[in-house]
């Protein structure tokens, strides 16, 4: 894509972070909407900044997996028990329920470059104070900053992303989050194979250092600028990210309608959630990523190696590891298929799937108990059990991993997405902390009994997904919205 000039022959000015855009236009070329080449240069404009943004999931998905493959290591190299070791792997949730609470409006006042901005740096300094760590007080500490970061991303990104994205890429790009979350989470488990913990905490420095310079090159969401009443750069960055052959002017009109009865000093209080345009779509959101975190992936995969070694497999880790890989490659379909099957059809097809996936493992762990060791049929069981988990990672992979992230970012309305969305976030880490500080306990007590649990309300978010959440496959965001009046 090449710097053009204005009609006055003036250079293009390549104004400041917030604005977004490396151009200002004061005219606009005629339609050309249908070529291949305006569609071509509008997708790579698209999805160049989506894999920028991107690398703040990479983070993320790295603090998740760090302390996996470090455990052993950590907790002898500093002398920590498994109760301050658990604390260490907790405290990031906490850090991301701080963040989640702040992130909506961080990304409203300054945007959601800005907001990312924030994220990066924290994250930045939270790994360098586990690096250099003598003692729990730097560990805790880093941990809790690097939460924060990630709480704050886990909100901007897919937000970003959505308002960002042409209709028909908005669920492709949207599940890009979620691919690259689970594509940090298999670095951190392939890399601290091979590295010593201190040297795996600053090799988790590198997404957010490669992040902060790649902001000042990509846009601000436009419909950001829109609603700050910034016109000029809400239209060069809707320009930028469309392409500069194509006519702007039906988006840009929908987008101006929308955020009409909107400016930069709107108060939303709590008592305007009431109204159905706002309580339904943030019931939708929020319930989705509850049921998200209550399905029990954070439990599975984070005792992932004690469930399998239960299993009767030997190379635990290993098999954590290949389950890390085999979320990513579920993820990517997810990606390919979204925008083609619905956002709908995937979250019912991949909460069927782990609710089947989840009685399986329920019944292998249940019969197990009951039989002898020496039964023929108790390593058939074992190796149910695994399949079964695997199945359900799979399942999860599908459709609930991702699709709650995409469908959260394009249904709340923008006068609250700032409010909403840090409840919709909040509400995730809370109960993520929730599950992953009870799935042991839950273990410990019954393996068949826990995954009963996990599957119940499996099965509950098939019933959920049918009633309540609607298909926001090929609508725009304006469009969207305007159907909960």
């Amino acid at each position: 894509m090449s710097f053009r000039e204005e009609e006055d022959g003036r250079d293009l000015r390549k104004p400041f972070l917030h604005t977004g855009s490396w151009y200002r236009m004061s005219s606009r070329q005629s339609s050309m909407m249908g070529s291949t080449a305006a569609i071509r240069e509008s997708s790579i404009s698209v999805v160049a900044c989506v894999l920028i943004v991107a690398l703040g999931p990479i983070q993320f998905g790295f603090t998740s997996g760090y302390s996996s493959p470090t455990q052993s290591a950590i907790t002898s190299d500093l002398d920590l028990t498994t109760s301050e070791f658990s604390l260490f792997g907790s405290l990031s949730n906490v850090g991301a329920m701080v963040g989640a609470i702040a992130s909506g409006q961080i990304a409203e006042y300054i945007g959601r470059k800005g907001s990312l901005m924030i994220a990066a740096i924290p994250n930045i300094i939270g790994w360098l104070a586990i690096s250099f760590a003598k003692d729990t007080s730097f560990l805790y500490m880093g941990r809790l900053l690097e939460g924060f970061g990630v709480g704050v991303i886990s909100y901007t990104v897919p937000v970003y992303i959505a308002e960002i994205a042409p209709q028909n890429l908005r669920g492709a790009l949207g599940s890009v989050n979620q691919l690259s979350v689970t594509i940090g989470i298999m670095l951190a488990y392939l890399l601290g194979i091979f590295v010593e913990w201190r040297v795996l905490a600053v090799l988790g420095i590198f997404p957010c250092t490669i992040l902060i310079p790649g902001l000042f090159f990509i846009p601000e969401s436009p419909r950001w600028l829109a609603k700050m009443g910034m016109t000029e750069e809400f239209e060069s960055s809707l320009q930028v990210l469309r392409g500069f052959d194509t006519d702007i002017s039906i988006e840009l009109n929908e987008i101006k309608r929308s955020v009409a009865s909107s400016t930069k000093r709107t108060t939303v209080r709590f008592a305007d959630l009431k109204r159905r345009r706002y309580w339904f779509p943030l019931m939708v959101g929020i319930g989705l990523l509850i049921l998200q975190q209550l399905t029990g992936i954070n439990g599975v995969l984070f005792y992932s190696s004690n469930i399998f070694a239960a299993a009767g497999i030997t190379s635990s880790n290993a098999a954590t590891f290949g389950l890390g890989a085999v979320q990513v490659v579920a993820t990517g379909v997810t990606t390919w298929l979204v925008d083609r099957a619905g956002r709908r059809l995937l979250l019912i097809i991949s909460s069927v799937g782990m609710t089947i996936s989840l009685a399986l493992v329920a019944v292998s762990f249940f019969v197990k108990d009951a039989i002898s060791e020496d039964s023929s049929l108790y390593s058939i069981l074992g190796y149910l059990s695994v399949a079964g988990v695997v199945a359900m990672v799979v399942a999860f992979s599908l459709g609930i991993g991702a699709i709650p992230w995409v469908i959260m970012s394009e249904i709340l309305p923008v006068s609250i997405k700032g409010l909403a969305g840090s409840v919709a976030t909040l509400s995730n880490w809370l109960f993520a902390f929730v599950v992953t500080m009870t799935a042991n306990l839950l273990l410990s007590w019954s393996k068949g009994g826990t995954f009963t649990i996990y599957m119940v309300i499996s099965a509950f978010t098939v019933v959920f997904v049918s009633l309540w959440v609607p298909e926001t496959k090929g609508r725009t965001l304006e469009e969207i919205q305007s159907s909960f009046r």
